[in-house]
């Protein structure tokens, strides 16, 4: 779609011309990785149901699907090192200045919440030694129920993604010393984490509830030969306040979030243009529209991945659900990505480069302003310690009352 519209991302990227792949290629080898990944479902369920050789333990299966996985993000070697190199960047976000490219995949990996989460399963599949149990075993899978996994884990998997991308915006605040839209951005991640941490010591919104207790009552007339019992009810009323907190932040985050995807992501949302923006790169104006209604239901969507599995939520995604909700996030962020290096492309405002015009790929010693890197004093600096103090001692505070509202209730519960 770049390629097709001139958007120029190889020169947007830094990419080397000489290590891209074509689409072609990519194509391919997303073929090959699938029918792999297929041929070793059909063999895992057929050795569950006993129509392969006993000898070969069902998780042999998908043991090599992890080896097969881990070989194609290795080699061929030359042109996997910058994908690496990207991740170590991205993953050092507060220590090095970020590049466009180190935010592109900075924002991917907030949608990738559900495979980070299924990555770390796989981890702990092969760590455990459960691939050569055989399917049905009672210690199958045991680690899943543990607290380190349910409540330390999960939690980090899903918060890492955005504490990295929070980091990075404070990055950019000290490179660059302006508040906006850093800081601002930075509050949407923070935002994020909130609803993250809800999510996963949901004792906090799900136990506090103010209400009163169901009271049943047995009335028996002693002079009443049909021994006929009366029941009378005391009604319920419970209002649960965290849990419309919990509501009041999750719509919260997710305009928040829509907003910047519109209107600071791809520069739409202008009023004197017709609510999109000046010199669009695509053909059709109505596809500027639909995306902009269907980010806005999906951006919804995308804030209940963060909350973690199995944390008995009662807003809690189903497990049949997972998938779904994965898969439309995965095309909510490919959709964005089309409009979000195209409104870099023609308006390059986000302070990365500060030319006008995209030039072809070939090397010069010529010295450009946006090379040059600029100090800034310990005011800005000050900052940024302030608000990652802030968005700290806020998670802490939240998993601390958390967990002492989880043992109010239990020994309420003994009590009763």
């Amino acid at each position: 779609v770049w390629t097709r519209y001139r958007i120029n991302y190889i020169y947007l990227f830094e990419f080397d011309p000489r290590n891209v792949d074509t689409p072609i290629d990519i194509f391919n080898s997303a073929v090959d990785e699938t029918l792999v990944f297929l041929i070793c479902m059909l063999m895992y369920y057929k050795s569950d149901a006993g129509d392969m050789p006993l000898w070969i333990p069902p998780g042999a299966y998908p043991s090599f699907l992890i080896i097969y996985t881990i070989k194609c993000l290795i080699f061929p070697w030359k042109i996997r090192l910058p994908m690496w190199i990207a991740i170590k960047q991205v993953i050092m976000a507060p220590f090095i200045a970020p590049t466009f490219f180190v935010t592109y995949v900075g924002d991917v990996s907030t949608s990738m919440v559900k495979v980070f989460q299924d990555l770390l399963w796989t981890v702990c599949f092969v760590v455990s030694g459960d691939f050569i149990l055989m399917v049905g075993n009672e210690q199958d899978h045991a680690w899943t129920e543990h607290f380190w996994y349910k409540k330390i884990a999960i939690p980090l998997v899903c918060l890492l993604p955005l504490w990295i991308r929070f980091n990075q915006c404070l990055r950019r605040y000290l490179d660059t010393g302006k508040r906006w839209p850093h800081l601002a951005n930075a509050f949407k991640y923070a935002l994020s984490q909130s609803v993250t941490l809800f999510g996963a010591f949901h004792p906090l919104y799900l136990m506090h509830t103010k209400q009163t207790d169901l009271h049943t009552v047995l009335l028996h007339d002693d002079d009443d030969d049909d021994n006929d019992d009366t029941t009378i009810v005391i009604g319920n009323y419970q209002s649960n306040l965290f849990q419309l907190f919990w509501m009041g932040l999750f719509v919260s985050s997710s305009l928040y979030s829509y907003f910047w995807d519109v209107y600071m992501d791809w520069g739409l949302g202008r009023p004197e243009f017709a609510f999109l923006g000046p010199r669009l790169m695509f053909p059709k104006k109505t596809s500027y529209y639909m995306v902009m209604c269907a980010d806005l239901v999906m951006r919804f969507m995308w804030v209940l991945t963060l909350v973690p599995p199995q944390s008995g939520a009662k807003f809690e995604l189903p497990a049949y659900l997972s998938a779904i909700s994965m898969t439309i996030e995965l095309f909510r962020r490919t959709i964005w990505s089309f409009f979000r290096l195209e409104h870099e492309h023609r308006q390059n405002t986000e302070g990365f480069r500060r030319v006008n015009v995209v030039p072809l790929h070939f090397d010069h010693n010529h010295q450009h302003k946006y090379h040059q890197t600029k100090r800034v004093g310990w005011k800005v600096l000050i900052e940024i310690v302030v608000v990652t103090s802030i968005v700290v001692a806020l998670s802490a505070v939240s998993v601390i009352v958390a967990q002492k509202s989880a043992n109010l209730k239990l020994s309420h519960e003994r009590d009763l």
